[in-house]
């Protein structure tokens, strides 16, 4: 058997907590032992994007971009990996190109080593201007890792991911990632598709699988992924590993060494780190942010293709309806609604999008109330769906005149960086390019952070100063 050493991302500072905790990990709880994780061998360390620019700003009172400089100040073998979703950037929205231009040129220039970017609809045309800035900015310093957002449905087989790998690649991804954020792919197909992305692309193209353990199968698709190819897989620590979070990193250690694909981690290294995050996890379950449940296995994922996110936004929606009784009827829904807007892979946005109209759908009657974001991914604005809509659906949504627009969604936005950094500096909150780029992602969140700011600088506003999470008029 050929000798190929297997590449480990950590995801402990990010995906980790974010999956089990929702990202209420502070950086102070990561300051002791970054030193000890920058010196175990991993790929890299994924600790910035996702939602911890939100969390930071909104829970943590921490600027998020001083948590990426502290973070490089400690990590310095190790690349600090973080996950953007491409012309969505942290936010909710598509953003003008010169936002996300400016974004990514701030984000390397502070520290990130590799951007893992994505869509959710798989559409290329919204990551364009991401892989050309990640390219542009990051020459011999950063890493451009496509994704593609795995699912299953009818149009998306092997071949569809082999295609749009090797497109992505001929944009200019360095490695291309299969991203399993619901843990819908199983063990003999893993084996199937990394078999045939590593004979598609270049030798040089690394292939990068992300999984979580929600329905319990992460372990054996990390293990068949492996003996088909691939160059790199996320784990997590175990104190936050497994679970709706990524296969636990020590066991996975454990199973290769002595083999051919011997990861060259030292696992006696990963003790301190696992007694470490121990405690980190004990805070964060004391303090109501990690529920035990989120630890174990749920096949509900597989048996309804809904993510562990997904369903609870369905149980909730229908809670505040005082119609709980009706899950198994929406659940039932879920793939209808998906199959009339084109098979969307079920990740943010595109889960809620769907999720939301289901349980319209039965509440109410079959697309008696349209949301205006189904409305939105039927017309286009979200980017190309993947398969055929459903006729009578768009009909119903281009009634009143709308059309359905076929060019990229961000040719529609005016450029803002200028107008919001106008607003940031009459604001009285401008100390540097990166704010501006807080506020254009949260505006309201990044204006109570800047207003506690300033009250700790200035003194000024002790009740602020001593109430960060209160909020405060915008």
């Amino acid at each position: 058997m050929e000798s190929k050493k297997l590449l480990i991302t950590d995801t402990i500072l990010r995906d980790a907590h974010q999956s089990h905790a929702a990202t209420r990990m502070r950086f102070d709880e990561m300051e002791p032992v970054l030193p000890l994780l920058d010196e175990i061998g991993y790929y890299s360390l994924e600790a910035w994007g996702g939602a911890t620019f939100d969390s930071c700003l909104r829970f943590l009172n921490e600027d998020p971009w001083d948590r990426l400089r502290n973070l490089k100040k400690y990590l310095k073998k190790t690349p600090i990996q973080m996950l953007l979703r491409g012309q969505n950037l942290l936010g909710y929205r598509h953003y003008a190109d010169d936002v996300v231009d400016s974004f990514i040129d701030k984000s390397i220039e502070n520290g990130v080593g590799i951007i893992r970017v994505f869509d959710a609809l798989n559409d290329p045309r919204n990551l364009e201007t991401s892989i050309k800035s990640i390219k542009k900015y990051g020459k011999g310093k950063c890493v451009c890792e496509a994704a593609i957002s795995y699912t299953t449905s009818p149009v998306h087989t092997t071949e569809y991911f082999v295609n749009l790998a090797k497109q992505l690649e001929g944009m200019g991804a360095d490695n291309i990632c299969i991203k399993d954020m619901a843990n819908l792919l199983l063990p003999f197909t893993a084996y199937d598709v990394v078999s045939k992305l590593k004979k598609a692309l270049k030798p040089e193209t690394k292939v990068h699988l992300h999984t979580h353990n929600t329905s319990g199968t992460g372990d054996m698709i990390n293990l068949m992924a492996i003996q088909a190819g691939v160059d790199i897989v996320d784990c997590a620590l175990s104190p936050l590993g497994n679970g709706t979070s990524n296969p636990a990193t020590e066991p996975l250690v454990a199973t290769l060494k002595g083999t051919p694909y011997d990861t060259g981690i030292d696992i006696e290294k990963l003790l301190p780190l696992v007694n470490h995050f121990n405690k980190v996890a004990a805070r964060l379950e004391k303090d109501g942010h990690l529920n035990p449940k989120v630890r174990k296995i749920d096949i509900n994922t597989l048996l309804y293709q809904v993510p562990g996110g997904m369903l609870s936004n369905l149980i909730s929606q229908l809670k505040q309806a005082g119609q709980e009784e009706k899950l198994l009827e929406c659940l039932a829904e879920v793939p209808e609604v998906r199959k009339d807007c084109g098979y969307p892979p079920l990740v943010t946005p595109s889960s809620q999008i769907v999720g939301t109209q289901a349980v319209w759908n039965v509440l109410l009657g079959r697309y008696k109330t349209i949301t205006a974001q189904y409305k939105d991914l039927i017309l286009g604005k979200y980017g190309a769906l993947p398969g055929e809509k459903s006729k009578k659906v768009v009909d119903m949504c281009t009634k009143g005149g709308e059309e359905i627009i076929t060019c990229r969604p961000a040719d529609l936005l005016e450029s803002e960086m200028q107008t919001l950094t106008e607003k940031v500096k009459a604001d009285g909150f401008y100390e540097k390019q990166e704010d501006v780029l807080s506020y254009a992602l949260f505006p309201e969140v990044s204006t109570n952070y800047f207003k506690w700011r300033k009250a700790q600088k200035t003194g000024v506003d002790k009740d602020l100063a001593d109430n960060p999470n209160k909020v405060y008029p915008v």
